[in-house]
């Protein structure tokens, strides 16, 4: 398959031939202004991939070199894990004196390798990933042409060079559950997973599952379900496991957002916390120490995440060197959710 050379980038008239259709044609599925069968977008899209074509105005932009801009794609804008993290990247960003875009995806990432991506050389120098915000085929697109990437709790796909930063998920989740193990006894520890393709909550589920075996306490797959990293998720969890008469010790709601909604579904049923089931969430969010009870977690970094990871993408704009992989500590927290008499802050 031929593919344009770095020193002539492709034309409009390459895809359109590579395609087999004409220009009018790729140019209404680039910029989406009228209906074309899905087969013959498809081979557009195949097209622009392998010829590695960048629509004019983007390549305008590349020509002039810098922009003095970071992007950050997210898969949502929501929740309350990301103000702080946005706290640290515009730490990062105003200290060197650049500007920031932010642009949510809010797409499936599974999709194949996409067109116009919002953001890229024509509007920024470097881009900052969150977990599920681009394909494993827009990340290995964009490191073909060296454009500078660094990804938020994620690893990057095989064979890709791609800088990461994230925070201990695993040592701080097993350090929470051996403490619901060891200090209040407790063996039927229910576990909310979050979203399937979150590198964050698979770690942490590793966490808790080497909690119970240095206790010996054999693993129970009816006592994980998917908690989602959100309240209403992990509300419906809760819901269906008293519905089932499941009976549980603790809960390790995966978040402290889906830790509101293990609380409500909880009290809304009639149950104490911590006297009948304990709850323990992870990150430490400001929401956290008013929930009632205050909430045992684990304090993730998230602010010094984004302001690390903002950090080596800068250096990798302007040296080409970032270190491959961050990884930031977290600490357990104590508090009363999880049946501990005082309150720590």
């Amino acid at each position: 398959m031929t593919t344009a050379g770095h020193s002539q980038r492709a034309t409009i008239s390459d895809v359109a031939k590579h395609a087999g259709v004409s220009i009018a044609t790729v140019s209404r599925v680039i910029n989406q202004t009228a209906p074309v069968a899905s087969e013959t977008a498809e081979r557009v899209y195949n097209a622009v991939a392998e010829l590695d074509y960048t629509p004019h105005a983007a390549a305008r932009g590349l020509a002039s070199n810098k922009t003095n801009t970071l992007g950050l794609l997210l898969p949502m804008i929501g929740g309350s894990y990301f103000s702080p993290m946005l706290r640290g990247i515009e730490k990062a960003v105003s200290q060197n004196g650049m500007a920031l875009l932010i642009y949510s995806m809010q797409t499936d990432v599974h999709q194949s390798a996409r067109l116009n991506l919002p953001l890229g050389g024509h509007n920024s120098d470097g881009l900052l990933v969150f977990t599920n915000s681009l394909s494993d085929a827009d990340l290995q697109r964009m490191y073909k042409r060296n454009f500078p990437l660094v990804l938020l709790h994620q690893t990057p796909p095989a064979n890709l060079n791609i800088p990461s930063v994230t925070v201990e998920n695993k040592a701080g989740s097993r350090k929470l559950v051996e403490h619901l193990i060891e200090v209040h006894g407790c063996r039927r520890i229910g576990f909310l997973a979050g979203p399937e393709e979150h590198e964050d909550s698979k770690w942490r589920q590793m966490g808790y599952l080497e909690a119970l075996t240095a206790h010996n306490i054999p693993f129970n797959p009816e006592l994980v379900a998917n908690g989602g990293f959100n309240e209403n998720d992990a509300r419906s969890a809760v819901e269906q496991w008293l519905l089932k008469g499941m009976e549980l010790d603790a809960i390790f709601a995966g978040d402290d957002d889906a830790a509101t909604g293990v609380i409500t579904a909880l009290k809304r049923a009639g149950k104490r916390i911590p006297q009948d089931i304990a709850v323990v969430g992870f990150d430490d969010l400001p929401l956290s120490r008013h929930l009632s009870p205050p909430l045992t977690t684990v304090r993730a970094p998230i602010e010094q995440v984004g302001q690390e990871a903002a950090n080596q993408l800068i250096r990798l704009i302007r040296t080409g060197q970032a270190t491959s992989l961050v990884i930031l500590p977290t600490e357990l927290i104590i508090r009363q959710s999880c049946g501990c008499g005082s309150s720590s802050s």
